[in-house]
């Protein structure tokens, strides 16, 4: 005996491919969508397809946009580049209202064991914009992890030579957090990367 009649578990099945979306939450949604009036339904369905038809790659920054090239690399300082590993990194920093200049969207990190090599991320696409000139710093914003930390490395070491200064963003022990609970690997960040008051 079906649990869900086709159309239902169809839907389950669509929700349940989105990232961190279980069975449980799919089942969720798939109730919400049907309790929804037509015209919310239709408002969702066409917002689905609107992203889908508008929103690529910028051709500079590899950020998600609806124009080319997005509003940040038109209108922002070009000295200096963040790099980060995806766009959702992006939107994570912006959140921030602290940073002044351009990103570098790699879309992966270094991973050889998954067969991810500087080829497969846009690291050409970040020297040719640091050749071009009038860059003065790249921030490295990739996450603290293994592969984050390797891929931080590589590109330094080929950034270094064309005379740009190559930054990393400061980690360490996070506001309100107790040092008895926080890892040997952050305790010694924070006191290796420690700053004069």
């Amino acid at each position: 005996m079906k649990i869900y009649i086709d159309s239902l578990a169809k839907l389950v099945n669509q929700f349940s491919k989105l990232p961190g979306v279980g069975p449980r939450t799919a089942l969720r949604y798939a109730y919400a969508v049907i309790g929804m009036e037509k015209e919310e339904a239709d408002e969702l369905i066409s917002a689905i397809r609107e992203v889908k038809e508008k929103v690529h790659y910028c051709s500079v920054c590899g950020n998600f946009t609806d124009v080319d090239p997005c509003p940040i690399c038109e209108n922002r300082d070009k000295s200096v580049i963040c790099v980060v590993k995806e766009p959702k990194d992006v939107t994570a920093m912006e959140k921030v209202r602290e940073f002044k200049g351009v990103y570098h969207v790699l879309h992966g990190v270094l991973s050889p064991l998954d067969g991810i090599g500087p080829d497969q991320i846009r690291i050409k696409e970040l020297l040719k914009r640091v050749a071009e000139g009038g860059v003065s710093e790249v921030i490295m914003a990739t996450n603290p992890d293994v592969e984050g930390e390797a891929t931080a490395m590589y590109i330094a070491k080929l950034l270094k030579p064309m005379g740009v200064r190559v930054t990393r963003l400061a980690q360490g022990v996070p506001m309100g957090a107790e040092l008895e609970f926080t890892d040997e690997v952050t305790l010694a960040r924070a006191l290796n990367e420690r700053q004069e008051l």
